[in-house]
């Protein structure tokens, strides 16, 4: 009704559409740690102020309060001889009730006394034994071939790394019973809604764990501390990011088909509701999360025609990263490999990038 006229109007008022009302509200909320610094003095600072804020909105913090007192413990379930490299079966307490399940891939021929890089793949949306190569059925070895997606036996039969596949929490035997029951592949739901309770975040969780992971193999296993490399695709890719971004004995972080902007990735295409972190963009983007990595060598793996983490976002992304590393003096640590294909591991340009850094295998 036209209050002037008292005739009808109609046709006047926009439907409401989702699209533009989340487009109006990601161009006007800016990250209050969105990099700005100009020389090294100044990154060091914007690094100091950001990564405890990035811990805290993770959840990280209340975590290690909660587990202040919590000594990890670890058991060995299983050990096969594979002739390339052995694989071993294992739990690790990241929390007094969380056995969290990991494989343990050890090279053959490692020199007596010798130490070797330690790398960790943390998995993404499907099953965890498929990165050590393990398939159930025909459609499982087609999918993990077709997408290298055998990460972390490519690390330890082909590269010689010790290698560390983790569960991601919500997966595997940490999923809820119910979701095991009814063979869903992730209880990532589950996991967001209590821990949303808890001050928590399953992006939080998975830190945490990749952390205590390397507590224990740092003290436990013949790894050079000072060549811990980090990589997994997509969920992965996520973990791999944000564990860099939070825990600085990771040497090296190469996230494969995830590395984007959050607004050209989970803030307009679907995704599970593991990668949400309330009010994350308040915070910074993901140019800056990554920007916390810096100088540390980073390499983002993408696939050309990735349909949720779109290839000109990345871009957008990587143009915004690498001003953060040529403020850091370290330009040729930054790189972006992309590849032919979609939402899947590369691993050439990945294992290349690796060995320019911890050296070829010896």
């Amino acid at each position: 009704m036209d209050n002037r006229t008292g005739k009808s109007v109609i046709g006047t008022i926009k439907p409401y559409d989702q699209k533009t009302h989340l487009n109006a509200l990601y161009e006007n909320v800016s990250g209050t740690y969105a990099f700005t610094a100009t020389d090294q003095k100044g990154l060091s600072a914007w690094q100091a102020a950001f990564r405890p804020k990035l811990r805290e909105a993770l959840g990280l913090d209340n975590m290690e309060a909660d587990l202040s007192d919590h000594v990890p413990k670890a058991e060995r379930l299983e050990s096969v001889d594979l002739g390339s490299h052995v694989r071993e079966r294992w739990y690790l307490w990241v929390e007094p009730t969380v056995p969290l399940p990991f494989y343990l891939l050890l090279p053959k021929g490692v020199k007596r006394g010798g130490i070797l890089p330690l790398v960790l793949v943390p998995h993404g949306h499907n099953h965890p034994h498929i990165y050590v190569g393990i398939s159930r059925d025909a459609a499982e070895e087609a999918h993990m071939m077709e997408g290298e997606r055998d990460i972390a036996r490519q690390a330890a039969a082909e590269e010689g790394y010790i290698v560390i596949a983790p569960t991601t929490r919500a997966f595997g035997e940490t999923r809820t019973a119910k979701a095991i029951e009814a063979g869903k592949i992730h209880s990532c739901r589950d996991q967001l809604v209590h821990d949303l309770l808890l001050g928590r975040t399953p992006i939080g969780e998975r830190v945490w764990d990749t952390s205590r992971l390397i507590d224990w193999a740092v003290t436990n296993l013949p790894v050079d501390a000072g060549r811990i490399a980090i990589t997994g695709n997509s969920g992965g890719g996520t973990i791999s990011v944000f564990a860099s971004a939070c825990d600085t004995r990771i040497a090296l972080s190469m996230p494969g088909c995830y590395f984007c902007t959050f607004v050209g990735s989970i803030g307009t295409i679907h995704h599970c509701e593991c990668n949400y972190v309330p009010g994350l963009l308040r915070l910074g983007e993901m140019y800056d999360v990554a920007g916390l990595i810096a100088p540390r060598p980073f390499c983002a793996i993408a696939g050309r025609h990735d349909p949720i983490f779109p290839i000109d976002h990345v871009h957008a992304a990587f143009d915004r990263l690498k001003k953060v590393y040529a403020v850091a003096g370290t330009s040729d640590n930054c790189e972006l490999a992309v590849g032919e294909g979609g939402h899947r591991f590369f691993k050439k340009p990945a294992w290349d990038f690796v060995r320019r850094h911890f050296g070829a295998r010896s």
